[in-house]
């Protein structure tokens, strides 16, 4: 991908003028004067709250292969991955999505804990032969979901990804196929801000416009957790099924808190994992708790990440104590908004 230096409000000038809303951070699309589509409607949504990391230099895989939870040696470059970034304790500060063109390795992450996660990892460079560098304005990302997906992007990727984080390189950027939601094809289009503002009208015509919120919601419903900032530190990975999803390779060598990481997979069966879940409640938050009507006192889990899904309701993903899920289970307090649980898109697992 050709490396082009960008304005950091290039992309945002542009959407603006494209009719889209932001928030008062100036971080999150709201709208273009539309509803948010549902779950089954083609749409393609500016991924303005995410960050990206660019990691350069001939011993920059090796460098995050001892940082994070998954293979960054033998990544390749026809395929992404999952990845988490732990405390020596074993608890997440991160989730990152990772793929490498020949410019580099990328870590995607919010952009709001970006600069906090570039410069810890920064600190352990030490003489490592790596570089970290902030490339957030430089490459704009667009989320696209739905079965016109591919007509849209026909144009420019006439061949798209056919597994989930599978990828696609060319000179219009990278293509990225997500895990599917609701049956829903996902993709992320990464590229840079005047390939995708060329773009933009073109691929209105295929999917509607909308606020960023509808790709968190798309995640959701893949089952795939993101940490924010209210949820650092909180959970080891398996507590949010990420193991599951392909973001922990217990084969690889170690990386802050593969111990516990590890001791967490082999020794008994995981008493909490994430479901998903819908609140009655429009304002559950990530890092919000649940109490089971059986032992109000104290919370059986929290909330991971949820967004609304209409005035009264959100959409969730929640990590608890499985044993609680048969109870009623209530949002902030043993009497608060009551959680409805779904099947999530692959089974909840115990270690082998």
């Amino acid at each position: 991908m050709t490396d082009i230096t960008a304005s950091p409000s290039a992309w945002r000038d542009f959407l603006t003028q494209q009719g889209a809303q932001f928030d008062d951070q100036g971080q999150d699309v709201l709208g273009f004067g539309t509803a948010a589509p549902q779950s089954l409607e083609s749409f393609v949504a500016p991924l303005t709250d995410l960050g990206l990391i660019a990691a350069t230099g001939e011993e920059a895989a090796a460098f995050l292969h001892g940082q994070v939870t998954n293979d960054v040696q033998h990544l390749t470059a026809d395929s992404a991955r999952l990845a988490g970034y732990c405390s020596p304790k074993g608890r997440l500060l991160a989730t990152l999505l990772m793929w490498r063109d020949e410019a580099g390795i990328f870590l995607q992450l919010p952009r709001a804990l970006q600069p906090a996660i570039q410069k810890r990892l920064q600190m352990f460079i030490l003489r490592a032969k790596a570089k970290l560098a902030d490339v957030s304005a430089e490459r704009a990302v667009l989320g696209l979901v739905g079965p016109a997906t591919a007509n849209a992007l026909a144009e420019w990727f006439p061949v798209l990804p056919t597994a989930p984080y599978d990828k696609l390189d060319n000179s219009h950027g990278t293509v990225i196929r997500l895990a599917d939601a609701a049956g829903s094809p996902r993709y992320q289009w990464i590229a840079a801000v005047d390939t995708l503002s060329t773009a933009w009208p073109k691929l209105v015509q295929h999917l509607k416009p909308t606020a960023t919120l509808a790709w968190r919601l798309s995640d959701i419903r893949a089952g795939v957790p993101g940490i924010l900032a209210a949820t650092q530190e909180q959970f080891v990975p398996q507590m949010i099924n990420f193991e599951l999803i392909g973001g922990v390779n217990f084969k690889k060598g170690c990386y802050p808190g593969q111990e516990i990481v590890a001791r967490s997979q082999y020794l008994g069966k995981l008493k909490r994992r994430t479901l998903l879940a819908t609140i009655a409640s429009a304002g559950a938050r990530a890092g919000d708790e649940v109490f089971a009507a059986a032992d109000p006192g104290q919370p059986c889990g929290m909330v991971v990440n949820a967004e609304p899904l209409d005035q009264d309701h959100a959409l969730a993903l929640v990590e608890m104590k499985l044993a609680a899920a048969d109870d009623t289970v209530h949002l902030g307090a043993a009497g608060g908004p009551a959680l409805h649980f779904h099947d999530l898109p692959y089974e909840l697992a115990d270690p082998q």
